[in-house]
């Protein structure tokens, strides 16, 4: 029997792992890594020194094209956002999908995803997704943890988690510039990273000029109507010290806890 941890580099992927691996083996679990192109240095890393802990084997899956979040947005004429983002099904569900399909059965793999037990309601449809396959959710089994925990077990484990979490962001996906995050982490982003801000700004820009349409990542909300809020026209807001940025709508990945 294989046992296929579906690994974003992120903390629960490695709680996890850790508890696959202690209860079958590290020779019985593969740890899959869909690359977006758009990590964080550090998360490789992270990557490594986990695996080599753990046991277990890194196997990074990838688009074929190697493109990037924003390859595909431009490729498939659509702006992701916290509705729909295409770079979840393109750049990880479909690699990892293809891997489990070509070197595994459902007679003899089982699937494990790191949802924890705050997310019980996207299991449904994640499990059907993934049908035929089965899937399982060590984390949403007691007793119950969160991610503050999974860090420190890291540490006292030798390991030091992805530099993500300690500047402040909730998950370490794409580098923190995920298209599903709220303008809480855009913000955030904006003053730890400028220059991934400054990235995703000029190719919104650039696709919104593509399309002729007034699209977006994020939402204007202000006066209870909604609309599109460029990430230029955010940077300015805060730049301009104004009250109305939504710290609070922080968002964040659920590429692998929607259906494959």
């Amino acid at each position: 029997m294989r046992h296929i941890v579906m690994w974003s580099g992120g903390i629960t992927s490695w709680a996890t792992a850790r508890i696959i691996v202690e209860r079958h083996g590290p020779d019985a679990v593969t740890f899959l890594f869909a690359d977006t192109n758009a990590e964080d240095e550090d998360l490789y890393r992270f990557n490594e020194e986990a695996a080599a802990k753990l046991g277990g084997q890194v196997v990074r899956v990838a688009d074929p094209r190697e493109r990037d979040p924003w390859d595909v947005f431009e490729d498939e004429r659509y702006l992701g956002n916290t509705r729909l983002a295409p770079c979840s099904k393109l750049l990880k569900q479909a690699p990892a999908r293809r891997w489990v399909a070509d070197n595994t059965t459902p007679e003899d793999a089982t699937l494990y995803i790191g949802i924890d037990w705050t997310e019980t309601h996207r299991i449904p449809a994640n499990r059907a997704g993934w049908a035929p396959w089965p899937v399982e959710y060590p984390l949403t089994e007691p007793p119950y943890r969160d991610k503050d925990f999974w860090i420190e077990e890291a540490r006292r484990a030798g390991l030091e988690p992805t530099r993500m979490y300690d500047l402040g962001f909730s998950h370490a996906n794409c580098g923190g510039a995920c298209v599903r995050a709220g303008q809480g982490q855009w913000a955030h982003l904006l003053k730890v990273f400028p220059e991934r801000y400054a990235y995703a700004e000029a190719r919104e820009e650039r696709l919104r000029q593509k399309l002729g349409k007034d699209v977006s990542i994020l939402r204007d909300r202000r006066g209870g109507t909604l609309k599109p809020l460029t990430l230029k026209a955010f940077r300015e807001r805060i730049e301009a010290q104004e009250a109305d940025v939504d710290a609070d709508d922080i968002g964040g990945c659920g590429c692998f806890t929607e259906a494959a």
